[in-house]
């Protein structure tokens, strides 16, 4: 008897002409676009200006998407630089291979980068963004279905996904469907994010933290169930060492936040526009410097106008006091 299951598609490029359309870049765009635009709806919500989370994006994204292929690359090396593999594949990013241990790692330094370039705290940011980071990676995720890679064990459940593909050693058959998991878990993770930073009012990235945490919490569980080649250590694979620590630190870091830092930022970018805050703070760096340059020339406050108008006042007193002392010719 047949058994119900997810098929997974025949192929996960289409041509347009000579432009291939991958399966698997689409769900990264889409899921990038979306993280953007739910970021910037709560980055308005927290008084910010339309255009800064695109803006801080231009920068995070390129930089997290090296990372995810750097992480990916190293912590899988054979794959490229064995014997019988052709490295110049590590650059092909489109045949599927993103950690996101490394892109959310580099992702965070262009995002600074452009945090640091537009004046605003990149914790604030970080919390705007991360149900949208959450959501972005529950459609990325069905990248791998389309290149057929990265599911579990096989399994009769009605959810299987049907692998097909016999290429870099995939056994056609029934599995569990590790992407599709991982997917409605982000989609938790986005949820629950929401709703606590509605509840509890988070700042100073509490937010991002929560994410982090309640992330690697599936990503924990999800990984026991994968079947492809991980490296392990003392028995366990690195991605379940690696959401191990980042869950120490996210934890760690959203206790010490909450201790040093409670509530939420008040500002989050200031009210100006075309960088007059800029100007303004180095006009008022430019004020502070002359005084200090005014009173180092003279300690005792006082100038030569205050002379002038001392001299003055002491002129009038004495034309004022010679006045009543000399007669009029009429009296």
């Amino acid at each position: 008897m047949d058994i119900a299951y997810i098929p997974s598609p025949s192929r996960g490029v289409l041509h347009l002409g000579p432009i291939p359309l991958r399966g698997y870049a689409f769900c990264i765009i889409i899921g990038v676009f979306v993280a953007v635009w739910l970021g910037n709806k709560r980055w308005l919500a927290r008084g910010g200006r339309p255009g800064t989370v695109a803006d801080i994006a231009v920068w995070a994204v390129p930089f997290g998407l090296v990372g995810g292929r750097l992480y990916h690359v190293i912590t899988d090396y054979e794959l490229y630089f064995s014997e019988g593999r052709d490295w110049v594949d590590a650059f092909k990013i489109w045949e599927g291979g993103l950690g996101i241990w490394g892109a959310i790692a580099l992702g965070a330094l262009g995002a600074w980068i452009g945090c640091r370039r537009r004046g605003i705290p990149l914790p604030a940011w970080a919390d705007a963004l991360a149900p949208g980071i959450a959501l972005a990676q529950a459609i990325g995720r069905w990248g791998n279905w389309f290149n057929q890679e990265l599911y579990g064990r096989e399994t009769t459940v009605p959810w299987a996904v049907h692998i097909t593909s016999s290429t870099d050693g995939r056994v056609p058959g029934y599995y569990h469907p590790t992407f599709l998991y991982e997917s409605l878990w982000c989609v938790g993770v986005a949820l629950l994010v929401i709703w606590a930073d509605r509840r509890f009012t988070l700042g100073h990235g509490r937010a991002f933290a929560l994410y982090v945490a309640s992330y690697c919490v599936g990503r924990f569980w999800i990984e026991y169930l994968r079947v492809d080649e991980a490296h392990h250590i003392l028995g366990m694979r690195l991605n379940n060492w690696t959401a191990i620590v980042v869950f120490i630190l996210a934890v760690v870091y959203f206790v010490l936040s909450a201790k040093k830092r409670p509530g939420r930022e008040e500002v989050v970018e200031p009210d100006v526009s075309d960088g007059s805050a800029k100007d303004a703070a180095e006009g008022d760096e430019g004020d502070a410097e002359s005084a200090e340059v005014k009173a180092e020339a003279d300690p005792d406050g006082e100038t030569e106008d205050d002379g002038k108008t001392e001299d003055d006042g002491e002129s009038k007193v004495d034309s004022e006091d010679k006045a009543e002392a000399e007669p009029t010719k009429k009296s």
